[in-house]
């Protein structure tokens, strides 16, 4: 008994040390630069929201939103305070679900993280996720045309701001710290979970239920990344590998729209601010999309 423990001890962290040198650069480069944007461009990134909102652009201006949420390191408790404060100087609320959205969905960090997967997942991890804030918007669009509100921000209180040390650079070197702490374990964890999958689970197996390029796969694929999903860093290794045993890339896709999106202190978040009904909306609407845009993936990758 002990013999056998011992070899499928060597086996594990065989696999955990080949996938831990093939992935801790994009993640450790991942925070160095998610943590120069969170100290060095936060200010610039809500002046350019400020500006958008003194200009005319009706509608368009989803897009320069959807961008900026994608450009943004805050997580969604941070990101919330940040639309609650342009939501009271009157910026409109399909702007604001498009920042949100696309903010949910992927940042600096997030963004050189999902490099390793190589470059054609990357290209549709960055594309269905702008495209998904982009639809966000035009959801809340419609449904504000008649003068409705669709966010309620009073709920909702900023929590104290923990980067204010006066010196810039102690300040990146502390915001970097706390990114390397808060994703470290999920990190380890999603290796640790791949080594796992690659010892015990087998590939032809995995191949049937997610290498088919059709609905049913990448709805399961959708489904998984709900339990699944608790760190960006920490699917990444997962996502390797599934890839390369054979998952279809709207399976990939859809997993990648519906695990962040459906991330617990996420929807923690959201659900202040939406309340009970639009907050099943917003699930309907992230499993529907992650459906849709692995199927289109399917059809043309």
């Amino acid at each position: 008994m002990i013999e056998i423990l011992e070899r499928e001890f060597i086996y594990i962290r065989y696999y955990f040390e080949i996938q831990f040198l093939q992935i801790y650069q994009y993640w450790l480069l991942g925070m160095a630069i998610g943590s120069f944007v969170s100290v060095f461009c936060k200010n610039w990134i809500n002046k350019i929201l400020a500006s958008l909102n003194k200009n005319n652009l009706r509608i368009f201006g989803i897009i320069p939103a959807c961008i900026l949420g994608i450009a943004s390191p805050l997580c969604m408790y941070g990101t919330i305070p940040v639309a609650a404060s342009f939501s009271e100087r009157g910026m409109r609320d399909d702007w604001l679900a498009s920042f949100m959205m696309a903010s949910i969905l992927l940042n600096p960090q997030l963004i050189i993280y999902s490099a390793a997967l190589g470059k054609t997942a990357l290209i549709i991890r960055i594309v269905s996720c702008f495209m998904c804030g982009i639809f966000a918007g035009l959801c809340v669009y419609i449904y504000c045309r008649g003068g409705r509100k669709f966010f309620n921000f009073t709920g909702f209180y900023s929590t104290h701001n923990r980067d204010t040390d006066p010196n810039l650079f102690i300040r990146y070197i502390k915001n970097f710290i706390r990114n390397i702490r808060a994703t470290g374990f999920w990190f380890i964890f999603g290796i640790l979970l791949t080594a796992l999958f690659q010892r015990y689970i087998p590939t032809e197996a995995f191949i049937k239920l997610f290498g088919k390029r059709n609905g049913f796969a990448i709805l399961m694929s959708a489904t998984l990344g709900v339990p699944l999903y608790a760190c960006g860093g920490g699917t990444i290794p997962l996502l390797q590998q599934w890839l390369y045993d054979g998952m279809s890339m709207g399976s990939a896709s859809a997993f990648m729209i519906t695990g962040p999106a459906t991330k617990i202190t996420n929807l923690g978040a959201l659900k202040i601010v939406l309340g009970i009904k639009k907050f099943m909306a917003y699930l309907i609407f992230v499993m529907s999309y992650s459906l849709m845009s692995g199927l289109l993936v399917n059809m043309f990758v």
